[in-house]
């Protein structure tokens, strides 16, 4: 059989890394959506339907500096197929899980193959596109949305006429067909040059630093942080030790040096504030349209409308910001997002949704659109091209613990604002079909709280935008690109 040309190879690597990539964007939004219903068949309260966000996104920012550092020395194409094996195993956990503590340990472990899935799918089209990396992630973004589109709603069809369980099982056969797809678009990686032994003090100690710090922002308020106090100290001694560790070790998991770069401290100091605001808003958004009375699958359904956007606005916005700079898009992007927020507040029935929320919605969606190509291709390409891999670790390990600690945060303070208008009874705010008016209220009015913590996350974003992004070094850096396009592979 004839060999595949070069620019059919890209085009199959493409297509894997967005198909491998939307596992892990399948098992977030579709699990979102299912939350209440497992709460309900385990028993789990709210502390228990965070853990099974968080346990995943705690995974994956923990070893997402590991995920780039082993595929930079290993090949990112084969890191990036063992990622999406894992992944599958782990899903395949999750689904026959018989407890809580079982499925939030295999969420888990979907969180470490995804690490390694996610990583490296960005360092492949980075090593693959090189200077047209911005419309590639573009294209990417765009067409993982696509999982986002099908995924809420057929989970949630699985949800309320299945069982939960086969929303884990629906991602088996995707896997398949991504490791095959991305062993079909082989293509010679260029030669890092980064060999050596793995940082795994690196490793272990920012895994204990995010661990122990969102174990203590969870059950904190849960149990009452009096009894977990000392989980910040780890935290704290961790993120010490870590910084310590990386300053000495001749082959560093996180080289300072490349913060020296303004773009790449930039971005990734916005990265770390607008995914705050968006996962912030996608989690608790998806539990309140719960609340307030719509099924798991009309809560999927409610989903569509911000994939759509993206689809059709991700690429081009990641094309203009090749072309003319990614300032004014990382600055308005995150000013979307917070008015997208702020038009929820005075949502508190059903038909309310289908005035201000759904305006709410669209604006929030057409702030991803804006933003999210711009700040990955931003992040990834102000970094040296044999650093790919632990610039695109390095970018998504902030991204999620961005998630991951406004979801703990948001999740404290609307447990704090419910809390405090309790005085007697036992309620978990934001239950679905709670009807005791003075519950409902406090739920309202903690979802408020939360609300606006996701906006002042989102306008600090737009804030860094505004001073620290320099379109003059982002289209400097493009231009200053000039590497031998990759060789396809030897058939």
């Amino acid at each position: 059989m004839a060999a595949l040309d070069l620019e059919t190879r890209r085009r199959l690597t493409l297509v894997a890394t967005i198909l491998g990539s939307s596992l892990a964007f399948i098992d977030v939004t579709v699990v979102i959506v299912a939350l209440p219903t497992i709460e309900d068949d385990l028993g789990l309260g709210l502390a228990g339907e965070q853990w099974i966000f968080l346990s995943y996104s705690l995974a994956l920012a923990a070893l997402y500096l590991t995920g780039g550092a082993v595929g930079d020395r290993y090949g990112r194409r084969r890191v990036f197929t063992y990622g999406i094996a894992g992944f599958a195993i782990a899903s395949a956990l999750a689904g026959a899980a018989s407890s809580g503590a079982v499925l939030i340990a295999a969420r888990a472990l979907q969180g470490v193959a995804g690490a390694f899935l996610t990583t490296n799918s960005l360092a492949l089209l980075r090593a693959v596109y090189a200077d047209r990396a911005g419309r590639a992630i573009g294209l990417w973004t765009s067409f993982t949305s696509v999982a986002t589109i099908a995924g809420p709603p057929v989970g949630g069809a699985l949800v309320e006429w299945a069982s939960w369980r086969w929303i884990f099982f629906l991602t088996l056969p995707f896997a398949v067909a991504a490791i095959l797809l991305a062993r079909a678009g082989r293509c010679e990686e260029r030669s890092v040059g980064r060999v050596g032994h793995l940082d795994f003090a690196g490793a272990f100690l920012t895994a204990t630093a995010f661990g122990f710090l969102t174990w203590g922002l969870v059950e904190g308020a849960d149990q009452g942080f009096p009894d977990v106090w000392w989980t910040f100290l780890v935290a704290a001694a961790a993120f010490a030790a870590f910084a310590v560790v990386e300053r000495r070790v001749a082959e560093p998991m996180l080289p300072f040096r490349l913060f020296r770069t303004r773009n790449f401290a930039a971005a990734n100091s916005e990265t770390f504030l607008v995914y705050a605001a968006i996962y912030g808003y996608l989690v608790y958004f998806t539990l309140y349209v719960q609340f307030l009375g719509f099924t798991a699958f009309e809560a999927g359904l409610i989903n569509i409308p911000s994939s759509l956007v993206l689809i059709l606005l991700a690429a081009r916005f990641g094309a203009i910001a090749d072309r003319r700079g990614p300032r004014l898009l990382l600055t308005a992007g995150p000013a979307l997002v917070a008015l997208g927020a702020l038009l929820w507040l005075p949502v508190t029935t059903k038909d309310d949704f289908w005035t201000l929320g759904l305006a709410g919605l669209l604006v929030y969606s057409l702030g991803l659109a804006v933003l999210v190509a711009p700040i990955t291709s931003t992040a990834l390409k102000s970094a040296p091209s044999e650093y790919a891999g632990i610039a695109s670790g390095v970018n998504t390990t902030v991204s999620r613990v961005g998630s991951l600690t406004a979801v703990a945060v948001i999740g404290l303070v609307i447990t704090l604002v419910f809390a405090s208008q309790i005085t007697e009874g036992d309620a978990i705010p934001l239950v679905r079909g709670q009807t005791d008016p003075v519950f409902r209220a406090a739920s309202i009015d903690g979802f408020r709280a939360g609300m606006l913590v996701v906006v002042g996350l989102a306008i600090a974003g737009a804030v860094v935008a505004a001073l620290a992004i320099s379109d003059a070094e982002a289209l400097g850096k493009r231009k200053a690109v000039n590497e031998p396009a990759p060789a396809p592979a030897e058939s």
